[in-house]
């Protein structure tokens, strides 16, 4: 049996807290991904979800790097504060229309998230297409990494992703 690291045990967590969601029915997890690239010795988890009958969907993707298994993995090196990973949210929206008030939408993530994260939004479409579908792609950024001490933060977060898209529902 090995050791887990900060990032196994936070995954294990927010899975946790989602599936938790799915099972009493007030979500509904659509993809889960567990990846590992040997290469460069990082891992990336991500999980996406959305609110029953809404087309609006969350993911929330974790990713450690080597320089964070390292800091972990050999405390001589004293870089402990680099043990971690990063957070990353994104909302997908697909619709046909292009009459969004993007600032809106951009308040709804600022009231929610508050301005201390990076937010940018994203329209996808395929430009030859006679219907257009757009796809709106909401990120939101943490811009800092998130320690084994923080766990119970990422659970407290899986309640902003439920009123964020519950606001974004209404909104699409």
């Amino acid at each position: 049996m090995f050791d887990p690291t900060a990032f196994d045990n936070m995954k294990v967590v927010i899975e946790g807290a989602l599936y938790d969601l799915d099972i009493i029915g007030e979500i509904v997890i659509t993809d889960r991904n567990d990846l590992i690239n040997m290469a460069k010795m990082s891992r990336k988890f991500d999980v996406s979800f959305r609110l029953p009958k809404s087309s609006v969907i969350a993911n929330i993707e974790m990713a450690s790097y080597l320089v964070n298994l390292a800091a972990e993995l050999l405390p001589a090196l004293q870089s402990e504060q680099k043990a971690g990973c990063h957070v990353r949210l994104q909302f997908l929206i697909e619709h046909n229309d292009m009459e969004i008030d993007f600032q809106a939408v951009e308040n709804i993530l600022l009231n929610v998230w508050g301005s201390t994260r990076k937010i940018t939004q994203i329209v996808q479409y395929q430009p030859l297409e006679i219907i257009r579908k757009h796809t709106h792609v909401i990120n939101v950024d943490f811009d800092r990494l998130i320690r084994e001490d923080q766990v119970d933060d990422l659970v407290e977060m899986t309640e902003f992703i439920m009123t964020t898209l519950k606001q974004l529902n209404r909104e699409f």
